[in-house]
């Protein structure tokens, strides 16, 4: 059970256009507004997210990120696969 109140004022317009979203997902405006405004919530603290590192360990840090692979597998197989949007004639010119 839900135990607080959100409130806010909307244009008609704006209105509509959330019910009308809603509606296509099957949801009604309370929990269709909830839902959108959790996961804006959540990428915003997402990006948000910062850590420190002293000189060396950036120094190591950005020296991990500039090196090449190394042998890996499954990252050979991943790469070799065509992507579905390239046609043959694409995959072959330079």
């Amino acid at each position: 059970m839900r135990a607080a109140a959100i409130n806010l004022r909307a244009l008609p317009e704006q209105r509509d256009l959330i019910d009308h979203a809603a509606s296509l997902l099957g949801k009604n405006r309370s929990d269709f507004m909830l839902e959108a405004s959790c996961e804006r919530a959540q990428a915003v603290l997402l990006d948000q997210v910062f850590f420190g590192l002293d000189e060396e360990k950036f120094r190591q840090f950005a020296a991990m990120l500039d090196a090449p692979p190394g042998d890996n597998e499954g990252l050979a197989r991943l790469m070799a696969v065509k992507a579905p949007w390239v046609s043959d004639a694409q995959s072959r010119e330079p």
